[in-house]
């Protein structure tokens, strides 16, 4: 945050605040604390880690498992119980991307409409059932019409997630939590392939091969959460139960003051408002970022199975050496999340991430002089790399963006953009090219490098939109129409952006 953002002072009055909270006057920004105040605000925000983290921690685990658990199952027999051929796998994995991307600016918009808890609840309950359907299929074309089906419902769990985090939150308290909401796509990894090589023991039981169960066994789990998630996913902090009135009063405050977002808001959705949002440079650049960050993750997660069977690991061995894969990966983005939000500062890790990455896609690329440890090693710098930085790419955005509809779109069209990045991962790793792969690696390292660019640029750009509202540059906003000015979001010359 810049030294020049202006501070918003908020007081606590004597028969809310004071009284039930003992708190003197709360100041935010870059203000003195009164050491009160600062305990009361600690125990705040740690009121909304234990309320609003863990349930959607679980959910997005449900979601992210349901999604990639076709990967456990490809080695356990799918491909050939449904005499499918290596581009019909790459169809299956697709066709989810195709609902995912266009419903999740709509699902995030449908936020506003019905609360949070009862949204996300229903789309978990519609994806489990979709999710156990897969186990029953018989044919190719039912395998892509299930997989169509779970990208319809799927695909506002994770913009919506990142729609209702980002509300309880200061900009530079949000990576922390975000990651730990993020890990939870690693922790289904890490999870799923210990889960994979369990229910693989299934196998014959009740006439079902162990591939069904996979899916079966897991889409219920996912429906019966739904019914928890209903009861436990909170809503909007004007809303939410957890919170008594003058907790409340305190959280929206203490938001209002971070980087004046106080006076940077959208709460209207007019044309006025729609221009600004389309108009934004940063939601497109993001988008691209994350796109290009999300053709080597989905690529990497959808086929990371099949890369270390093809390493020379048999079916339940590649499901287990996944653990450890995913396991590090977690470490990586805690210590990353924590750094960044302590020195309030994201480009340069996504830099390092990339060169981290770099690493790894080089020994792939060069994997015919490798022994199989040699080539495993190369798998954790890979996704060390990658999942340092792409948690990194959502928060970012997120950090640049105020107000609650510019929030809702500018989340939803990166993440609706990004997941392209889907599309192009899910055939990139081609079956005649096995083992090395060489067009998916090569296609993952580019795209990690051209994002690295983007990042320079977006760094850049902020910078420089920030000096130009420190000398005035960008005050002529606040002489247009009343309505207007209080509608600007992040536009707005007070709101200064972070790096």
């Amino acid at each position: 945050m810049s030294s020049n953002e202006k501070n918003t002072t908020h007081g606590c009055s004597k028969t809310s605040l004071e009284k039930s909270l003992g708190c003197s006057p709360v100041t935010t920004g870059d203000s003195h604390f009164d050491v009160d105040t600062a305990a009361v605000e600690r125990k705040l925000v740690r009121k909304c880690d234990l309320h609003v983290l863990p349930v959607l921690f679980v959910m997005y685990t449900f979601a992210f498992l349901d999604r990639i658990n076709i990967g456990n199952a490809k080695i356990q027999g799918l491909m050939k119980d449904l005499n499918m051929t290596g581009q019909q796998y790459n169809l299956a994995l697709l066709i989810f991307f195709i609902p995912y991307i266009i419903l999740e600016v709509p699902s995030n918009l449908m936020l506003r409409k019905v609360t949070p808890s009862t949204w996300l609840s229903g789309l978990a309950f519609c994806w489990g059932i979709i999710s156990m359907c897969q186990g029953f299929v018989t044919t190719h074309a039912g395998l892509v019409a299930c997989r169509f089906l779970l990208g319809v419902f799927e695909s506002g769990a994770f913009p919506g997630s990142v729609y209702l985090i980002s509300s309880y939150y200061k900009r530079h308290e949000l990576q922390k939590r975000w990651t730990f909401f993020f890990s939870s796509g690693l922790f289904a990894g890490a999870f799923g392939g210990l889960l994979a090589f369990a229910l693989a023991k299934m196998n014959g039981l009740g006439g079902y091969s162990g591939w069904r169960w996979i899916f079966i066994i897991e889409g219920v789990a996912t429906v019966v959460f739904s019914f928890v998630a209903k009861l436990t996913i909170v809503d909007w902090p004007e809303d939410a139960k957890f919170l008594n009135p003058s907790e409340k009063t305190l959280l929206i405050r203490r938001l209002a003051g971070d980087g004046a977002s106080g006076v940077a808001r959208m709460d209207r959705l007019d044309r006025s408002a729609v221009i600004r949002i389309l108009r934004d440079w940063k939601i497109w650049i993001c988008a691209v970022i994350y796109m290009s960050v999300a053709t080597a993750s989905y690529s990497t997660i959808f086929f990371i199975p099949s890369i270390l069977n093809e390493m020379g690991y048999s079916a339940s061995q590649a499901q287990l050496h996944t653990i450890p894969v995913y396991g590090v990966c977690i470490v990586v983005a805690y210590m990353t999340s924590y750094l960044s939000d302590r020195l309030r500062h994201r480009y340069a890790f996504t830099m390092v991430g990339i060169l981290i990455c770099t690493i790894g896609y080089s020994m792939l690329l060069r994997q015919n002089g490798l022994d199989t440890q040699a080539k495993y090693l190369a798998i954790f710098f890979v996704t060390s790399g990658l999942y340092m930085m792409q948690p990194i790419t959502i928060v970012w955005l997120a950090n640049n963006l105020r107000g609650h509809y510019k929030c809702a779109f500018g989340s939803a069209i990166q993440i609706a953009i990004g997941n392209l990045g889907g599309i192009i991962g899910s055939n990139i790793f081609l079956q005649s090219e096995i083992p090395t792969y060489r067009t998916g690696y090569s296609v993952s390292l580019g795209a990690m490098w051209f994002s690295g660019v983007l990042c320079t640029l977006f760094y850049l750009g902020l910078m420089r939109e920030n000096r130009k509202r420190t000398r005035g540059d960008r005050d002529w906003r606040l002489r247009g129409p009343a309505d207007e000015v209080e509608n600007l979001g992040d536009d707005h010359p007070d709101f200064r952006f972070t790096g």
